[in-house]
């Protein structure tokens, strides 16, 4: 009998924990916006993104923001996480995209004249070889 109850508790930790290991916090998923829409790749550092970050959203939200704030978010230190820093990073995530989006377009309209070039060159020494 003693056994049943104990192995019924265990079950019902078990999966409790299972649960909470499915949840993400706010604090961490704000911590991923905050790293994917302001990437230290294109910032040149942690640094400079933090402070893009900070340029970013502090007009978005009603309370005064400061840089370390935001670092506190990116490093995952940070308690809590309110609505407006919230809305604020998704909307940062959606102009992250258009970004790359656009850089893309560049690069592949690059890549289109190159190749259109290369052909161009390709077909005229054919044609000049055939001349001959």
């Amino acid at each position: 009998m003693i056994a049943q109850e104990t192995a019924k508790l265990s079950a019902i930790s078990d999966k409790k924990k299972s649960n909470r290991a499915k949840v993400m916090s706010d604090a961490f998923y704000a911590q991923n916006l905050l790293r994917e829409a302001f990437p230290e790749r294109r910032y040149g550092s942690v640094k400079g993104a933090i402070f893009a970050a900070y340029r970013f959203v502090s007009p978005k939200v009603s309370k005064e923001l400061t840089p370390r704030r935001i670092r506190a978010i990116r490093d995952g230190t940070a308690r809590r996480i309110d609505a407006e820093e919230m809305e604020a990073l998704k909307a940062a995530i959606i102009e992250e995209a258009h970004r790359e989006q656009q850089e893309l377009r560049a690069r592949l309209a690059a890549l289109d004249k190159k190749v259109a070039a290369f052909s161009e060159s390709v077909a005229g020494l054919s044609v000049a070889g055939a001349g001959e």
